[in-house]
């Protein structure tokens, strides 16, 4: 597959996600006591994240997105997340992220270092499909210098292989 049908198939695809996760939904805690009401004023919810929404969104807590051996392609179960980061961003112009790539310790390092590449464009285009802004998108590769576990088998490795996005400015 070319990379032209690939962007287009991944545009597509977060239209798609966007249009089925248009309506946020907040997660209300439950409390033992009422609190003393203290006067504000009222705040309309018009379905924008905020910043405080990336500690409490359940969807932008996912912050990180797994590869399969050797790919680069983005996996169809990471598109709903690929989507609320890039509806974040849409609605917090000030955001800036970082797309860190991984890969696991298989494969020499240089080759290890550009496929952590390719892993964090894929995500970066991701999200640029869905609305992302490129000057809020920045992609690092760590290839398999910083592991998340360091034993030799597939369940390890299969955690060693994704994208980080980390937030710099809310």
């Amino acid at each position: 597959m070319n990379a032209t049908t690939r962007v287009l198939l991944v545009s597509a695809l977060s239209v798609a996600v966007l249009a089925g996760c248009s309506k946020k939904v907040k997660e209300q805690p439950v409390a033992e006591e009422p609190a003393p009401a203290t006067p504000t004023a009222p705040v309309a919810d018009d379905g924008r994240y905020g910043p405080e929404d990336l500690d409490t969104d359940a969807c932008l807590r996912q912050r990180v997105i797994y590869f399969d051996f050797d790919q680069d392609a983005l996996k169809p179960e990471f598109q709903a997340i690929v989507s609320c980061h890039a509806k974040y961003l849409v609605d917090r112009p000030s955001a800036r992220v970082t797309l860190q790539g991984h890969a696991d310790e298989r494969g020499s390092r240089a080759y290890n270092q550009a496929l952590g590449e390719r892993r964090g464009n894929a995500v970066n285009s991701a999200l640029q499909a869905a609305g992302g802004s490129a000057s809020q998108l920045e992609v690092v590769s760590f290839g398999e210098e910083r592991p998340v576990c360091t034993e030799s088998n597939e369940a390890c490795w299969a955690q060693n292989r994704r994208v980080e996005i980390i937030y710099n400015a809310r």
